[in-house]
């Protein structure tokens, strides 16, 4: 997941009692608001309380609707940035945790819903500028518990598309990349998850523009989200989610099928 920063507590309740001074203001309830952009009660209250972040969206709409002149967007973006996870990859993570179909292509790394510890841990330490010590445990730590839900009760289902490259580096060394090759092979069998290898030496390729993520959310929302050097971006754009939906349909078909991939890893095992 992306790099640089979150939003502090203190100022999360700063920009939360803003929005509760201004819903006032308007003669919203908590709950108006809340029906009013299909958000709900409980996660106005949560903002304004500073539970939980304002994310850049939603501040613009309310801004109009409270006639607020941009103040809670400019509020939003003079916040001081002092943690480890960039706002719109927060917001993906909100979204990822509530998904009921998630699509991944991977063409750098192991996607993080898979890694083993050992694997994520070695990911972070290969950050330029480093990551300290103390940050990369922050950060392995928030990454296993996303894999939390591949747990659920009823958990989303969830199809991978990965490079076989990913699978050729020893990332964190021989013993590492032995036991996420294992990893990998275990979930290849889990039910509702469907795991794919794109081959090299192919003669095309759907996905030289690099990795991405597909969900659908309760509501049925369709979104896409990026990552880059400069950053990452979360995607609601129907023909933006679509383009990417397209080119994920095609890396399917051009990847190896379940069965296949199995025997690759069983190979990549017998390699380690």
């Amino acid at each position: 997941m992306g790099t640089t920063t979150r939003r502090n507590a203190s100022a999360m309740k700063m920009v939360g009692a803003l929005l509760a001074l201004y819903r006032q203001a308007a003669g919203h309830t908590q709950r108006s608001l809340g029906d009013r952009f299909v958000i709900g009660e409980q996660q106005i209250a949560s903002i304004e309380q500073g539970r939980r972040p304002l994310k850049p969206d939603l501040a613009e709409q309310l801004d109009e609707l409270l006639q607020t002149k941009g103040a809670l967007s400019v509020a939003l973006s003079k916040m001081p940035e002092v943690d480890l996870v960039p706002l719109w990859a927060e917001e993906y993570l909100d979204r990822e945790k509530e998904a009921i179909a998630i699509s991944i292509y991977a063409s750098l790394a192991v996607p993080g819903q898979l890694q083993t510890e050992e694997y994520a841990r070695a990911v972070f330490r290969s950050r330029v500028p480093v990551y300290d010590a103390d940050e990369i445990e922050q950060l392995v730590a928030r990454r296993m518990e996303r894999q939390e839900i591949l747990h659920r009760k009823v958990p989303p289902t969830t199809s991978f598309v990965i490079w076989e490259a990913v699978l050729r580096d020893r990332l964190g060394g021989r013993d590492v990349h032995s036991h996420q090759v294992r990893k990998l092979r275990e979930c290849a069998d889990v039910p509702g998850i469907t795991l794919q290898i794109m081959p090299l030496g192919r003669t095309s390729h759907a996905g030289l523009d690099g990795p991405f993520v597909l969900l659908e959310t309760p509501d049925y929302q369709r979104l896409a989200y990026m990552e880059t050097h400069r950053g990452s971006q979360l995607i609601a754009d129907p023909d933006g989610v679509g383009i990417l939906t397209q080119k994920y349909a095609m890396l399917r078909t051009q990847a190896l099928n379940t069965e296949d991939t199995r025997a690759l890893l069983d190979r990549l095992l017998g390699e380690a």
